[in-house]
Formats: C-alpha cells, sequence, structure tokens
C-alpha cells in the first residue's frame, strides 16, 4: 500500500474523529443551555432533558476515545499527528466532565425549583457567568476546529472574567446568608451552581490550551494569557 494511500486514509479517520468530538461538543453546549434556561425558568422538563441526555454523553465519551485508541494503533501516526489524537482524548474528557457541571446545575435547580418555603436571592452574576461560560466553550469548540491559537489564547482571558463574577457573587451570597440565615439553604444550592459554571470555563480553558498544545507542541497549562500569546 502506497505512502499517500496510506496518508489518505488517516484524514479520513482523523476528519471522522474530529468530526464526532465537535457533535459531542454540540451536546454539551445543548446541555449548558438547557440547564441555564431551566434555572431561569424553573422548568422541571428542561431540567429531566439535561440529566436524560447525560447517558448518550457518557457514551459518545467512551465511543470517541475507543476510536482514538485504534487510530493510534492502525495508522502510528507521529510528531503533530500524535498530539492532535492525544489532544482529542483529552478534550472529551474535558466535555463529558463540562457535561456533569451541567447536570450539577440542573440538579440543584430542581431542588430549589421544589423548596416551597424558599426565599429570593439575587442571582445576576450567576446568570452572567453562565452565558460567559457558554460562550468560552463554543469558541474553545471553534479554536479546537480551526486550529486557532490566537482565539485559544483569548479564552484564557475570557475564563477571568467568569472567575471575577463568582467571586462577586460569593461574596455576596455569604454577606446575604449572615444578614437573613433564611437564606441559607437555598444559597448554598446556588453556591453549587455559581461553582459548577466556573468549573464549565476551567474545561472549556483546558480546551483551548490544547490547540495551543497540538499546533505549538508547547504545554501552556498553568501559564498567564501573555506567555501563552507569545508561543
Amino acid at each position: 500500500m502506497s505512502d499517500k494511500h496510506l496518508s489518505s486514509r488517516f484524514d479520513v479517520d482523523l476528519n471522522l474523529l474530529l468530526t464526532r468530538l465537535l457533535e459531542m461538543g454540540g451536546l454539551v453546549e445543548a446541555q449548558i443551555a438547557r440547564a441555564m434556561e431551566a434555572l431561569n425558568t424553573f422548568d422541571l422538563a428542561l431540567v429531566e432533558e439535561v440529566l436524560e441526555s447525560e447517558h448518550r454523553l457518557n457514551a459518545m465519551e467512551i465511543e470517541i476515545d475507543e476510536e482514538v485508541s485504534n487510530v493510534i494503533v492502525r495508522r502510528q501516526p507521529t510528531a503533530r499527528d500524535l498530539r492532535l489524537l492525544m489532544a482529542a482524548s483529552k478534550c472529551i474528557t474535558n466535555l463529558e466532565r463540562a457535561g456533569d457541571e451541567a447536570r450539577k446545575i440542573a440538579k440543584r435547580t430542581r431542588r430549589i425549583a421544589m423548596e416551597t418555603a424558599a426565599q429570593p436571592v439575587n442571582i445576576s452574576e450567576i446568570k452572567a457567568s453562565g452565558k460567559m461560560a457558554a460562550d468560552i466553550l463554543r469558541h474553545a469548540l471553534d479554536a479546537f476546529a480551526r486550529m486557532d491559537t490566537v482565539a485559544a489564547a483569548q479564552i484564557v482571558g475570557d475564563d477571568e472574567a467568569i472567575d471575577n463574577e463568582f467571586e462577586a457573587f460569593v461574596r455576596r451570597l455569604i454577606t446575604s446568608m449572615t444578614q437573613d440565615p433564611r437564606i441559607i439553604p437555598m444559597g448554598l444550592d446556588y453556591l453549587s451552581i455559581a461553582k459548577a459554571i466556573e468549573r464549565i470555563g476551567d474545561h472549556a480553558t483546558n480546551i483551548a490550551e490544547l490547540v495551543v498544545y497540538i499546533v505549538k507542541g508547547t504545554d501552556v497549562r498553568h501559564v498567564p494569557r501573555e506567555q501563552i500569546e507569545r508561543c
């Protein structure tokens, strides 16, 4: 079999693998969107949709990871192609974990919705950070699809904004719970939701960092944004 034919078959395998990865990413984006809409409306039907889609997401993670292993064995890739396959495996892990966080949001939302004696809590920061988390995950997947290191570096900075919203919410929530202990049970549920959103942002950042790893061959985890841009 000619080298050209081997290369062509590898390209087909790789494209199919990346298509499945982006399909999984789309499912996670939908989960997050439904979870945040459920939080806004307390629509328990949306909560159930998020919880039910978790099984499909878990199955996709296993299937794609197995395909990554199969491609490595069949094609024995080198250099950047091997980095891409290794990064793809890490990417789907981050996607699955982001989906887990969406599930946590849905479960906590259901608890809040079913609490008849619940006291109102201002969650403006949670809503803002939820939108930002959904946006940067979408941008991270787009950067992965295009291998865009400039966009990937920008995502690291965007995640800092989510962290700031989370910290602002925690400070205000602690003050509110101190002043009115009645909101403590609900406040803890909202705190869990805020933390889940922060973690979604972290997983999106991890995906963006993988783009730099694939293209540049440099591990930029825990590296400041300014240094990533210089890689």
